[in-house]
């Protein structure tokens, strides 16, 4: 017998026959990922179901298959019950019970997608690419193998890609042809390295300013998160953290409980190339966490600081991240703004209080000072002394 506290009529739910014995550990995982009473009474149900036909039919749970499953459903379907008779309806208790996964079965992989799957792996564990990074390599290095697998034209590929695309377009896809010729070189797919055949792409890419934010802009942005409920909270930590760290948002999401140290008032940084970076926790960002996590945080058993507010309660993703800032945005009243645009608002901020490059390269965790100077074109003034006369005209 398996009692769940919920707003149902329906308040407990008998599992018998084969199935019985895995009732608990359904409802303990399902309570786990924060799904409500209600939910869980209906996925007991459905497990209740289950066990009942397979009792009738003298099966055991040792019997558990693929085939079975598509039995079960098939049966439930031709005896007209219309709810929960999917594969995604069983996905919770196919966790449990002593069966793995059921896979439809799936087309033949051709050779390219297999290489690009190893080119993509190799990006992530090897590089230390993000997988954002690693998967937009991984396309790029599909259109040459559409290209020009068959008679190798490198020169041709990149010429081809430079007449569709912007120049920093072309320049990324030369960057990630180069980077899968040397791993086909490595791999011993090649029996030269062609990377040098890529030849760089020239011109200069059309960049706008870094862009950031006015402190009243900010203001709006933290005032239009509502910290009587959980959610603001939660959405305000996140924003501050962007605005007084710098952070990324995926460094955001992949922060876990044990890497905030409040003893020494630092916090660690999972960065790029895994690097992970320890960084000085502010008073206001620690004491906005705190409340997040003392009357915010869903109760769960996840590591991860910032978790989603509804079932299943899993780590916040980076698009997550990016959504809380974009949608704070909106409520403000603001032009829809990302995540990154508060990296910017740190950087730029800086710049104008006249903190040196090198000390901006160091809190924005930058590998080269040349990522930095970036922001040195936002210091109008500075650069309007650097400027040179015009020949023969007035400065």
């Amino acid at each position: 017998m398996v009692l769940v506290h919920s707003k149902s009529r329906v308040t407990k739910v008998s599992v018998v026959g084969p199935l019985a014995p895995f009732a608990d550990e359904l409802r303990s995982m399902l309570t786990d990922f924060g799904y409500a009473p209600l939910t869980i009474v209906n996925q007991l149900r459905l497990m209740a179901h289950l066990s009942r036909w397979m009792e009738a039919g003298h099966y055991t749970a040792a019997d558990l298959s693929g085939e079975l499953i598509e039995d079960y459903l098939a049966a439930a379907r031709a005896a007209g019950r219309v709810s929960l008779c999917s594969q995604g309806s069983l996905a919770h208790l196919l966790h449990v019970l002593p069966i793995g996964p059921v896979e439809p079965e799936r087309a033949p992989v051709s050779a390219a997608t297999e290489l690009l799957a190893s080119f993509r792996g190799h990006l992530v564990s090897e590089r230390g690419l993000a997988q954002s990074t690693a998967t937009a390599y991984a396309l790029r290095a599909g259109r040459f193998l559409a290209w020009c697998a068959a008679d190798g034209d490198v020169a041709g590929a990149v010429l081809r890609e430079s007449q569709n695309v912007s120049v920093g377009s072309a320049q990324f896809f030369v960057a990630a042809l180069r980077s899968f010729l040397r791993f086909c070189f490595v791999e011993g797919l090649l029996p030269a390295d062609l990377s040098p055949a890529a030849l760089a792409v020239t011109g200069r890419r059309r960049s706008a300013l870094p862009r950031g934010i006015s402190a009243k802009d900010a203001r709006a942005l933290l005032r239009a998160c509502d910290r009587r409920q959980a959610a603001g909270r939660r959405d305000y930590a996140v924003i501050l953290i962007l605005l007084r760290l710098g952070l990324r948002a995926g460094e955001v999401a992949s922060l876990r409980l044990e890497d905030i140290d409040w003893r020494a008032a630092e916090i660690v940084v999972h960065g790029k190339g895994r690097r992970d970076e320890r960084l000085p926790l502010p008073r206001d960002v620690g004491e906005a966490i705190v409340g997040y996590l003392k009357r915010g945080r869903p109760t769960t058993t996840s590591r991860a600081v910032f978790v989603r507010r509804i079932a299943p309660i899993e780590p916040l993703s980076r698009g997550g991240v990016s959504f809380i800032v974009r949608y704070a945005s909106v409520r403000a009243g603001l032009t829809p703004i990302g995540a990154h645009r508060l990296r910017h608002t740190l950087a730029c901020d800086m710049v104008g209080a006249g903190v040196p490059l090198p000390e901006i390269s160091q809190v924005l965790r930058h590998r080269s000072i040349a990522s930095t100077t970036n922001y040195a074109r936002v210091d109008i003034q500075t650069l309007r002394g650097l400027a040179q006369p015009w020949p023969g005209g007035e400065r």
